[in-house]
């Protein structure tokens, strides 16, 4: 039986590269960039080998894009500078050495942007897993081809990119459901993590009787990170929800101006503790989490994680990689949908809450996919962006007012168009390794 400690971290943004700035739209990529993906980068580099990285087609899409990195130079360096100078001229005293602190972090993040010149190559090393395309949310999809169009793309786009590929395929919140096994296997996929909280009390992987193995991640592990109590919530940690007028962070959790130093002891605490519990628990244990929660929500995630691959060496916890620890399972028994959104199941995407966005999902598909002509690529590349499963997300959770919906509207618009032949294309660099033609 496979033992220790397998941290995987998804690393995923909706496509809003060229769509929107302030207070949605494409900054949220930039800040992404500056907050977690330049500081995971120097942790990942430190100690290679030690954690498992997916990261999606969609983000790598966006971070590929012409004149994307350029424009988040220009954020970094221009922008968050001015905005910083107009916060410090209203703050005093220790409020004003965190915002210091703060403009000091941007200006290195600007540097380390240049100095690393290609996300895509930096991150090269280091990513094994990928995703579907646009994550969309697989068994709310309408057809098999539908599923084959966004295995295909996002493993394609993968090997494109990065080369070798071992099978691994994120599926968290994108879902899995029993039938979408033989699809899997089809497409080259070895393994795939799943949520099986609240479905099945199992830690050890099932083996579907088509192939993939179907790992489950370990919500009481997830937790100690991931929750309303969980590490992010101690009083020293910088609060991400307390901003100044400029949109900058002063204040720790506590409510005391944010100390950087006192953070970073509580990160080394916390990062001790995690290795703790986990040495106490038989087996393997599977972290999961999104890889933004490191750095662009919990500011010094990055530190913690550092700290964790330290405190693992030196208490004799074996920190593994999931490829080199799943060859197989138990077999896999008759499962619902499972997907780690609320219930554990397909609400947050399917409730009413989303508006009906599934269902309109759905249409677009069959219109394009069973057609009796093929489909332009335009038209399947905006059908891949309104299959995202962050729109109905966003706006099930009432985190970014109009954004989601507008731009499902404008997607939608967008793939009338390209039926029709009229319009112009919209979507710049999404899924640029789209197949050369449709399995059906």
């Amino acid at each position: 039986m496979s033992r220790g400690l397998a941290i995987v971290l998804h690393a995923h943004m909706p496509y809003v590269e060229g769509f929107g700035t302030w207070p949605f739209g494409e900054e949220w990529l930039w800040g992404a960039i500056a907050t977690c993906y330049l500081p995971l980068l120097d942790v990942l580099d430190a100690a290679p080998g030690r954690v498992t990285l997916s990261l999606t087609p969609v983000l790598a899409d966006q971070l590929e894009a012409p004149g994307a990195l350029e424009r988040c130079l220009t954020f970094l360096r221009d922008l968050r500078a001015e905005t910083h100078r107009r916060d410090l001229a209203a703050h005093r005293g220790a409020e004003r050495q965190a915002l210091e602190r703060s403009a000091q972090r941007y200006a290195a993040a600007a540097d380390a942007l240049e100095r690393r010149g290609d996300l895509i190559g930096a991150f090269a090393r280091h990513v094994r897993w990928t995703s579907t395309a646009t994550h969309a949310v697989l068994p709310l999809l309408a057809t098999d081809a539908g599923v084959r169009l966004q295995l295909q793309a996002g493993i394609a786009a993968h090997r494109g990119r990065f080369g070798g590929w071992d099978g691994g395929l994120w599926l968290p919140e994108c879902a899995y459901e029993p039938w979408l096994a033989e699809l899997l296997e089809e497409q080259g996929v070895h393994a795939v993590c799943v949520d099986l909280t609240d479905v099945l009390d199992h830690q050890r992987p099932l083996r579907t009787a088509e192939g993939p193995l179907l790992v489950p991640i370990d919500r009481a592990t997830i937790e100690l990170v991931w929750s309303e109590d969980g590490y992010p919530s101690r009083p020293p940690y910088r609060d991400s929800h307390a901003l100044t007028a400029y949109r900058h962070h002063a204040w720790a959790i506590g409510g005391a101006p944010y100390d950087e130093e006192r953070a970073l002891a509580q990160a080394r605490e916390d990062a001790a503790d995690f290795v703790r519990r986990v040495k106490a628990n038989d087996g393997l244990r599977v972290c999961a989490l999104d890889a933004e929660l490191l750095g662009h929500f919990w500011h010094e995630g990055p530190a913690w994680l550092a700290a964790v691959i330290e405190e693992c060496d030196t208490a004799g916890v074996d920190l593994v990689l999931l490829d080199e620890v799943i060859h197989d399972g138990d077999p896999a028994p008759d499962l619902p949908a499972t997907s780690w959104g609320a219930g554990r199941d397909l609400r947050t995407w399917s409730a009413p809450a989303a508006r009906g966005l599934a269902w309109r999902q759905r249409t677009a598909e069959l219109r394009a996919l069973t057609a009796p002509a093929a489909p332009a690529e335009r038209a399947l590349r905006e059908l891949l962006a309104l299959q995202s499963s962050d729109w109905a997300f966003l706006i099930a959770n009432g985190t970014a007012g109009d954004y989601p919906r507008e731009r499902f509207e404008a997607h939608w618009q967008a793939f009338e168009d390209a039926l029709t032949g009229t319009g112009e294309p919209r979507l710049r660099n999404l899924a640029p390794y789209l197949p050369a033609g449709i399995d059906r």
